[in-house]
């Protein structure tokens, strides 16, 4: 086997000053002094016969060859960081813990009952639930923030298997001015009204234009403070028609009569973080969530 030249640690220190900016907020960042993550770069040019950084102005700027590196060592970190969960996972047998995103349209019923399955088969294991929206859970994904997610889009490096497709419709109180139109609605009513958006709750927001029909909007974090909207006659939205079940047969909301585009389609899909890596708690909830309804699957 080759013996390497770098250490793992000082890959970290080159990582370090490259994603804080500087030694100094670097070095606060990891715990060491400026002076040890200055050596460890030094050390890394040295040996391998290389410039990282040149000086433009007062900034330390990476090079070509240190762009490179950068990438690669983040990639070889984050690599044995997987491994290092991996074999405490094999040491532990299972896993203490579960990491699970769930986009905001998954039926919030059917995942509560997905859970209390899994509890039965490990009524030890504590559950962290974040209930996400679109660039949000591609962002826990590739920050390693969890280990299994349901989401509405499978980020670059990953693969997810079809798990649900939803229905969504344009719905809005029985007193909305719109209802009161009594005619097929299109596009230009929507924009003379109010639009209850659920915000992306990633750090870079994608663009979600195409729901976005009317600049007369309210953006909300959370699906319960929309519906709630909605049902006071405040606006209109676009619903998983599963997810307004209740307010749909008590008639506190109704469908839009939309003269095209009534309906709209989504497809969610169910995403590991590290197949290999999975603990069985994680594959568990995975064979549960994939053994829902059928008439509710692809």
């Amino acid at each position: 086997m080759e013996h390497t030249k770098i250490s793992l640690e000082q890959w970290r220190a080159l990582v370090a000053v490259v994603e804080a900016g500087s030694y100094a907020a670097a070095a606060e960042a990891v715990n060491k002094s400026a002076s040890t993550l200055n050596y460890a770069i030094d050390r890394i040019e040295t040996l391998l016969g290389l410039e990282l950084f040149h000086i433009e102005g007062r900034r330390a700027v990476l090079t070509a060859s240190g762009r490179t590196l950068y990438r690669r060592a983040k990639a070889l970190l984050d690599e044995s960081g997987q491994l290092e969960r991996l074999a405490g996972r094999l040491a532990a047998g299972e896993e203490a813990e579960l990491r699970l995103a769930a986009e905001i349209i998954f039926p919030t019923w059917l995942l509560l009952e997905c859970l209390d399955a899994l509890s039965a088969d490990f009524p030890n294991m504590r559950i962290q639930l974040h209930e996400s929206v679109l660039g949000g859970t591609s962002e826990l994904l590739t920050r390693g923030a969890v280990d299994l997610a349901i989401a509405s889009s499978v980020p670059p490096g990953f693969v997810g298997d079809p798990l649900m497709r939803l229905r969504f419709i344009a719905a809005a109180a029985p007193h909305h001015p719109l209802h009161q139109l009594d005619r097929s609605l299109t596009l230009d009513d929507l924009r003379q009204h109010r639009h209850l958006v659920i915000r992306d709750s990633g750090s870079q927001p994608a663009s979600s234009a195409a729901w976005e029909v009317s600049e007369k909007r309210w953006t909300v974090t959370s699906k319960a403070t929309s519906i709630r909207a909605a049902c006071m006659g405040l606006g209109f939205a676009w619903y998983a028609e599963d997810i307004i079940r209740q307010e749909l047969d008590s008639g506190q909301l109704q469908p839009l009569p939309l003269e095209k585009g009534r309906e709209r389609d989504a497809t969610l899909y169910l995403v590991f973080a590290d197949a290999d890596g999975a603990g069985p708690g994680t594959r568990r909830l995975a064979e549960l969530l994939q053994q829902q309804p059928r008439s509710r699957k692809m």
